[in-house]
């Protein structure tokens, strides 16, 4: 079971929570985003596997997930990153921001990385992955086409 840092309308932790209380309950938690890069600038989409509760068959960014209990944000990309696609590059933070979302404030921070591979796709979070211009990826988040509402979130703050 996942456990999750909770914190205040201030980014404080304030106590801890399973994951599943922390969506019942709609408590503050904080979120982390990894967008990967390759040579041309062009970025890595994962579409979510059909196994997700939430938005599965959807496009979201490269990787991403919640913070776990006691874990920085950093630690929490960099994890990510190695579960979901299977690598570990250097990352650097890109942004910060709050994101309200079903009556809960999500708390996220997005790194950036460049990798061409070869990646290792966990089955259980990713259904398929391709690259995208950015210009495209803004034009899907516009068009509403399958797209995960932090993704949204996130390329409308960086890309907009």
């Amino acid at each position: 079971m996942e456990f999750l840092d909770v914190v205040d309308d201030n980014n404080e932790v304030v106590s801890s929570a399973s994951a599943d209380e922390v969506y019942q309950k709609r408590l503050n938690h904080r979120i982390v985003h990894v967008l990967i890069f390759n040579s041309k600038g062009e970025l890595l989409l994962q579409m979510r596997s059909a196994k997700k509760k939430f938005c599965p068959g959807h496009w979201v960014t490269s990787a991403g997930g919640h913070v776990q209990k006691g874990e920085s944000y950093e630690q929490a990309a960099k994890r990510e990153l190695k579960e979901e696609i299977g690598i570990d590059v250097p990352l650097a933070l890109i942004d910060e921001s709050s994101y309200d979302h079903y009556k809960m404030r999500k708390f996220l921070q997005v790194f950036r990385g460049v990798s061409e591979g070869p990646f290792r796709f966990n089955p259980e979070e990713v259904a398929g992955s391709r690259w995208f211009s950015v210009d495209d990826v803004r034009d899907m988040v516009k068009k509403n086409q399958l797209i995960h509402p932090e993704l949204a979130h996130v390329i409308e703050r960086l890309y907009p």
